[in-house]
């Protein structure tokens, strides 16, 4: 089972992610992109699909023409975990 990340935890890890912000309802973190167009929007989706998929951890998320909006969360931890982190982390880097 995955833990949820408790308060110290947390913190720490969200140091190194500063675009993400923290969200009550689910228990989780959020970050909007924006891209050039729907087109660019669509092929970081595709990337963020495959990474997701590969981690078999996949997002809630949105996409309304070049802005895609990710959260992520862990419903069997019941919030925060480290494999949200993990996965907002590879996240960024294909920026």
């Amino acid at each position: 089972m995955i833990a949820k990340l408790d308060g110290e935890e947390r913190a720490l890890a969200l140091r190194n992610l500063p675009d993400w912000t923290p969200v009550q309802d689910p228990d989780g973190i959020r970050r909007l992109f924006t891209f050039r167009d729907f087109s660019a929007a669509f092929g970081f989706m595709t990337r963020v699909a495959l990474l997701a998929e590969m981690a078999d951890h996949h997002p809630e998320w949105s996409n309304v023409y070049n802005r895609v909006e990710i959260l992520l969360t862990t419903h069997d931890a019941g919030g925060l975990s480290r494999r949200d982190i993990d996965l907002a982390a590879r996240i960024d880097a294909l920026l």
